[in-house]
Formats: structure tokens, C-alpha cells, sequence
């Protein structure tokens, strides 16, 4: 029997049509996916009207007051959380505050994500290695890429904002907090520098600054400071981050933990902060007015919106038991400053806390207008953001060529040659015929990343660059279960070893070890990693070569004094390109010009509680204290060391003075005095011009030169007795020389904090040094 032929053509066409609705539907969800959200729709389609607040011909102060005027107190507790939700009545759409792009747009947070037409960003060293290179114009850079590839993923509908969480500037404090890798190291200049850089990049301003307009609507994307303040313990023994009470003098506070967030704020002109969860001497950060409004706001002159680390609300009545009620809690941190809630603890308290009379709705408007002039800066208030000044900015943007030779090039420039015995390296890529490499971390690809990472372009391993030198090179994870290395697997390792030319231990840390919510307890490698290392060099021809993947330093004196262990490189986490760039620096396509951002402490550190804050050293107690502005104990490495396939050779070449007369105006004589009583116009009258000569005495270019100011005396107040002042990224030539120049600012330089944290300049001697030079200052008040 024939079959049916109009069956089968009416179930063919069934089956087209769904296909043609799949296709459509599958098309129409994409496009809705690359149009990213935004308020003021003025397309044809809409039948909305304008609002002032979508006028771009007012001043924005005047937007915000009008989008604030229009919401009712039910819409108005919704903004107030980092999932703000649209408003379709006013045609606002929905926005999340909460994205991360710690060293490149992040998987972390709620903001993007990867599924959509781009599925990777470019990922750059983790901070703690950037810092290493001691180049602002680096850092800059840097942030210039990821605000790009921010905005692109914006633009591309795979982002719902702009606000992204960084930098981490808390100093580093103790070496085995956890999140230390996050950060730009020990020194309070060092780590403000960077954060200037890195805001200005990634907001859209110049390298100089100056070019944004606080009160226009040309941010690129939103960098935001945190943690505010004195945020370095995330679990340790008994102690975390959430019930931790920092008591900290107010000299320490001056000196070391406030500086960073003052530049942050002042000069990098950031448009967000964040405050902390941990109290500081009784008060929970996100509560103290004047922390966030009298310094922030008022002394600092902070434009811009203050967010709560995620829950911070929440453990200030769950955890810290500092409010009675949960309005309580509600109630203090809006009447101190903050903005928004990571979280959803003012979502659920905040109307009932203006019921019972312990907020106004005035209260709430303040937070309202910090946030409206965020979104409205960012320009989307201003109708299809693709029209806007950075609407050209896509996918060919994210994971570039431009941006991947950066990942590549800040790797190179970070990485630091600790030790290097008798020229060990660079290797011979000709006369090496073969390479073995050991180790838990010579395979691994995420733990170049380390945390807060988001998905890399591309992931080469140690291994494989190594390989691209050396075809005859073989590997072995030495230790059985990776970085824990609780066993080894020592006959098949001493086989390889024994069997090549060359050994490369790659050792070290990884998330599993130091991470948010968990610090280290020693500071030494982890299990049998330094049984596995002494084994290999007692069994290699040759001594061998030590690499080190680690945010936190970690105690290898084992190595440092052992002659069958060549060198030491350390890499921090180093991101997408940390395996090409070691390779390269192994085998001396690149010069090592990194400089340790940190003081590396001995194994015997550990037994000072992380929990005391105190800088400054006790002799009467035996407490050593901290960094290394003022700790006075024995040390692995020392902060700014490293060393260079070159030797380099400094001069103090020419100066204007050497002696600095301060006449304030002043009714008693003294040696001693404020520098608020010096004044501004005096201060800056004292400047002046110091140049070096750095002469390169080898073959290798590439070369980090630290100024650092030194004092003579260790007073009763134990003030610091030198600190750095400033530092030059310089590349030389062949026993080439050059001359690097140096402001020196007297009133900053030499200036010390006193017990209340007023900064106080002494008569008497001084010096600024860079290496084993000296330059005598002597500093005379009448």
C-alpha cells in the first residue's frame, strides 16, 4: 500500500515550523543576552515618558534627586542591596552591584558571567606579583585593560554592572593571611601607588589623573577600595575575620593602615568603597561614622558610594553582637555612611527600622542618591549604553593581543630571582639536551591564577613552556597528592633526576593553603615538599633550579643555604602567561627585575599571635613587630630584595640641598613639630630634585632602583627608621648608565606619626639610600 503522502508532508511541516520557532526563540533570547541593561529606554518602541532623571542636558545632581523623589519606601528598600531590582513603571532597569576584577574580570560575584558570545577575560599576575615589578606605569596599564574588558562584557549583555570590587588595599600585615596574595605587599606607599594606578585605569581616566569629572558621566567602570579598614585575618586558630576586634593605636592607624585608602580615595579619585567586617577597637567598621563619613566623606572628600562586605550587616547583630536588634544594625550603618548592603539584611530590616523610628526616610535618600549618581556616571541613565562614549568597545576587546603580551609582560617584570649561586642562571638553551620537571605545581593550571581568578584566555603550564625550550624534558608531580604532598614518590623522581641534565623543582602553595576564609598556621613549605626538593638536589649531576608559586612568602632558608640549590625564582601566582614567562627568564630571554613587595620571615614568626596589630616592635615582651619599616628580627628575604643577571652600581649624582630650614611660625622653640604647623606652602617650598646614576655592569637590561628614607635613631615612641620613598622601573643597555631623578618631599619623607597619629617632623639627620649609597639631609627647625 502506498503510503499517505499528505501525512507525511503535514508532519515534515510540523516539524519545520518547530524547528523555525526553536530558532527563532534561540535568536531572540541571544539578542535579548547582548543587550545589556539599562534605564532610560528611548527607542521608538518605548511608550515611556521622560523623566528629568533620563535628561542628559541636567546636571546629574539634579537626575538623582528627581529618580529619588519618584520612588515609594517599598522601592526605595530594594536599591539598597547589591541585587537591585528594575522598576518598570519608571523604566529603571535592574542592577547588581556586586562584580570582582581583582587581575581581570572575574567569575566571582554575581555580575558576569562567561556563557554568552565571550567565555574567557584575560588574567593577569594575582596583585602580589604585579607589585613585584615596582612600575606604576604597569599597574595603570593593567587596570586600563580589565576597565576595557569590563565594559565590553557590559556591553555584550554578559554583565548586569559595572561596579567591580577592587583593589584589595589592605597592607600586608602578617605573611600568613590568607588573602595576602591579593594585595600590593607590606608598604603603605607601595600599596597606595598601585591603587591610584589601578583606579585610574580601570575608571577611564589618564595615567596623571585629573581627566574624569566627578560629576559627569564618563566612567568606564567602577573601582571600589576596600577592605575599610584593617582587614587582614580571615581565620586563624580561634580568631576570623567576622569576630575579630583589631585594636590598633592610633599611631599604627596613621601611619600604616590609613594612608593607602586616603590616596585610594584622594588621588585615585575611586568611585567606591568597601567597608570591613571586622571591628576596630570596639566599633564594626560599616557602623563608624567617622570612619566613613567624618574621614571618607568629610576629611577626604570622597565622592562616591560606600558598600558592606557581603553579610557585614547581617554579623554585626548575628555574630559580633553589637546591635540588640537587627534594626539596630540597619540603623547605625546607614546614619554612619554605608551605602549598600552585600546581602539582604536591609532589604528585610530597613522599613521596619523607620516603623520603630530608629531611621528617617531621609536617612535612606542620602544612600539612594550615592548609588543613583554611580550608575548615572557610569552613563546608564543615558538610554543604549552601545551609544554611548564606550559603546564601541566588544568582544574583540576581551582576551586581545594587546592584553595578553600585557599578562605576559607583567609576569616577566614580577617575578623575582631570590638567589642565584655562581651565575647558575640562565640556562643554555643550547647545551641543555634534556630537563626534568618536578613538582606539584609544574602541571597545574589554576594555580597560576590564584584566587578570585576568572576564565583565562589561554593556560600554558611551567611544564609545556619549558618544554617549547628543551623537546626532551620530563615530568613528575614528586609529591603524591599535590601541594599537601603528605607522600612522595621518591624512587621514580631520584630516577628522573638522575637521568637529565637539569632539575626544576616547581614547588610551593596553592588555594588549598591560603585563600579567603584561611590563613596559614606555618610559614614553611607544606608536608614533605622540602624533604622531596633536598632528596632531588642530593640525587641531580647538577645543582638544581627552586620555583616558588606562592602569594605568602614561605620560610626556604633550607634552600638559600644549601650550595646543591642553584637559584630561586619566586612567582607569586602569575597568572595566564606565568608559564611562558618563567620559561623565559630560565633560560635568559628575560632579565629578572622584580623586587619582594613583602618581608619573608622565618619559620619561628609563627609563634607571634596574628591577632596582635601592633607595627612597632616591643623589646620589654620580646614582640618583633612588623614589616619591615619596623620589625627588628632575623629574616628570610628582605623587602625589595632581588637580584638581576646583571650587576648594577649606584651614584648620587647631584642634589639641590642637603639641608632643609624649617621657620614656621611658632611661640616656643622646639626640635620638633607638627607638620599641620608647617603648612602646606612651606612644605612644598622644601621640595626638591634628587638624580641617581644606575650603571649597568653586565649584558642584561631591566632593573628595579628603590630610594628609601633612613633615620638614625630608634626614638621612644619607636617610630620607624626607614621606609621607601620612591622607586624607577629602568632598562639599560650593555654597561650602559643613566640617571633617574627623585622629588623628595621632606614634609612626607620625614615625617613620623606621633601616639595620637599627627605626623611630626624632628631636627636632626637623616638620609635617603639606594643600595649601598647614602645621601646625607640634615633637617634644622628655629
Amino acid at each position: 500500500m502506498t503510503p499517505d503522502r499528505s501525512t507525511n508532508d503535514i508532519s515534515f511541516f510540523v516539524i519545520y515550523m518547530m524547528m523555525v520557532i526553536v530558532i527563532i526563540m534561540s535568536t531572540a533570547i541571544n539578542t535579548s543576552r547582548s543587550q545589556p541593561p539599562y534605564s532610560c529606554d528611548q527607542s521608538s518602541s518605548s511608550h515611556k515618558p521622560l523623566y528629568p532623571f533620563c535628561n542628559v542636558s541636567l546636571p546629574i545632581p539634579n537626575r538623582v534627586h528627581d529618580v529619588v523623589s519618584r520612588l515609594t519606601i517599598d522601592e526605595k528598600v530594594l536599591q539598597l542591596v547589591n541585587g537591585a531590582p528594575a522598576i518598570p513603571r519608571l523604566g529603571i532597569s535592574e542592577y547588581e552591584w556586586w562584580s570582582e576584577a581583582l587581575h581581570g574580570v572575574s567569575r566571582h560575584g554575581k555580575g558576569v558571567r562567561f556563557n554568552g558570545t565571550i567565555t574567557a577575560s584575560t588574567m593577569f599576575p594575582q596583585v602580589i606579583l604585579t607589585a613585584a615589578s615596582f612600575d606604576s606605569r604597569l599597574w595603570y596599564r593593567i587596570g586600563q585593560a580589565i576597565g576595557r574588558e569590563a565594559r565590553a562584557m557590559y556591553n555584550e549583555g554578559q554583565a548586569r554592572g559595572l561596579t567591580f570590587w577592587a583593589p584589595n588595599i589592605n597592607v600586608l600585615r602578617d605573611p600568613r593571611w590568607g588573602r595576602g596574595q591579593e594585595t600590593p605587599g607590606e608598604d603603605p606607599l607601595v600599596v597606595g601607588d598601585y591603587s591610584v594606578s589601578y583606579v585610574r585605569g580601570i575608571q577611564g581616566d589618564t595615567f596623571e589623573g585629573g581627566k574624569l569629572d566627578p560629576y559627569a558621566d564618563h566612567l568606564q567602570a567602577s573601582a571600589c577600595c576596600k577592605h575599610f579598614i584593617a582587614n587582614d585575618l580571615d581565620n586563624w586558630k580561634t580568631a576570623d575575620r567576622y569576630n575579630f576586634d583589631a585594636n590598633i593605636t592610633q599611631q599604627d592607624l596613621a601611619d600604616t593602615f590609613l594612608p593607602p585608602f586616603q590616596k585610594c580615595v584622594q588621588q585615585g579619585q575611586a568611585s567606591g568603597i568597601m567597608c570591613a567586617y571586622n571591628r576596630v577597637n570596639g566599633l564594626p567598621n560599616c557602623a563608624d561614622y567617622n570612619l566613613l563619613t567624618k574621614t571618607a566623606r568629610q576629611a577626604w572628600n570622597f565622592n562616591g558610594y560606600i558598600a558592606s562586605d557581603c553579610d557585614a550587616v547581617a554579623i554585626m547583630h548575628d555574630v559580633q553582637g553589637y546591635s540588640k536588634l537587627p534594626e539596630d544594625a540597619v540603623s547605625s550603618v546607614l546614619k554612619a555612611g554605608m551605602d549598600v548592603n552585600c546581602g539582604s539584611y536591609l532589604k528585610k530590616y530597613t522599613k521596619s527600622a523607620v516603623e520603630m523610628n530608629k531611621l528617617t526616610e531621609a536617612d535612606i535618600d542620602r544612600a539612594l542618591e550615592n548609588l543613583f549618581t554611580i550608575r548615572m556616571r557610569l552613563g546608564l541613565f543615558n538610554g543604549d549604553p552601545k551609544r554611548g562614549i564606550y559603546g564601541n568597545l566588544g568582544p574583540q576587546e576581551v582576551c586581545s593581543t594587546e592584553h595578553q603580551n600585557l599578562a605576559l609582560e607583567a609576569a616577566r617584570n614580577g617575578i623575582v630571582l631570590l638567589k642565584n649561586s655562581l651565575d647558575f642562571l640562565p640556562l643554555s638553551r643550547t647545551k641543555t639536551t634534556s630537563l626534568a620537571v618536578i613538582g606539584p605545581n609544574a602541571e597545574a593550571t589554576g594555580t597560576l591564577l590564584g584566587n578570585y581568578e576568572g576564565v583565562a584566555c589561554k593556560n600554558i603550564t611551567i611544564f609545556h613552556a619549558l618544554k617549547h625550550y628543551v623537546k626532551n624534558t620530563r615530568y613528575h608531580q614528586g609529591c603524591v597528592d599535590y601541594v599537601n604532598c603528605t607522600s612522595i614518590a621518591i624512587d621514580e623522581v631520584l630516577s628522573i633526576a638522575k637521568g637529565v641534565d637539569y632539575v626544576i623543582l616547581v614547588m610551593g602553595l596553592d588555594q588549598s593553603q591560603e585563600r579567603e576564609k584561611h590563613d596559614r598556621i606555618e610559614l614553611v613549605l607544606p608536608g614533605k615538599q622540602e624533604d622531596l626538593v633536598m632528596a632531588v638536589a642530593r640525587a641531580a649531576k647538577k645543582p638544581v633550579l627552586l620555583v616558588l608559586l606562592c602569594g605568602g612568602p614561605v620560610d626556604v632558608s633550607f634552600a638559600k643555604d644549601d650550595e646543591k640549590i642553584g637559584s630561586i625564582l619566586w612567582a607569586g601566582y602569575p597568572g595566564e602567561a606565568g608559564g611562558t614567562a618563567l620559561a623565559e627568564i630560565i633560560f635568559g630571554d628575560h632579565n629578572p627585575g622584580g623586587r619582594l613587595p613583602m618581608t619573608w620571615y622565618p619559620r619561628e614568626f609563627s609563634n607571634v599571635p596574628m591577632t596582635d596589630m601592633r607595627m612597632r616592635p616591643d623589646p620589654s615582651s620580646g614582640y618583633p613587630g612588623r614589616t619591615y619599616r619596623f620589625y627588628t628580627g632575623k629574616t628570610v628575604f628582605e623587602f625589595g630584595h632581588g637580584l638581576s643577571y646583571s650587576n648594577h652600581s649606584y651614584k648620587f649624582v647631584s642634589s639641590t640641598q642637603n639641608k632643609i630650614i624649617l621657620s614656621p611660625n611658632k611661640a616656643i622653640p622646639s626640635r620638633s613639630i607638627l607638620v599641620s604647623r608647617v603648612g602646606k606652602g612651606l612644605c612644598e617650598k622644601v621640595e626638591f630634585m634628587v638624580a641617581v646614576s644606575v650603571e649597568n655592569q653586565g649584558q642584561a637590561s631591566n632593573h628595579t632602583v628603590l630610594l628609601f628614607a633612613k633615620w638614625d635613631d630608634m626614638d621612644s615612641n619607636k617610630h620607624l627608621t626607614k621606609q621607601l620613598v620612591g622607586y624607577r622601573r629602568v632598562s639599560l643597555g650593555a654597561n650602559e648608565s643613566s640617571e633617574v631623578e627623585f622629588v623628595v618631599k621632606p614634609c612626607e619623607y620625614f615625617s613620623r606619626a606621633n601616639e595620637d597619629g599627627l605626623m611630626v617632623m624632628q631636627e636632626g639627620s637623616y638620609s635617603l639610600v639606594v643600595g649601598d649609597q647614602e645621601y646625607d639631609i640634615d633637617i634644622v627647625i628655629r
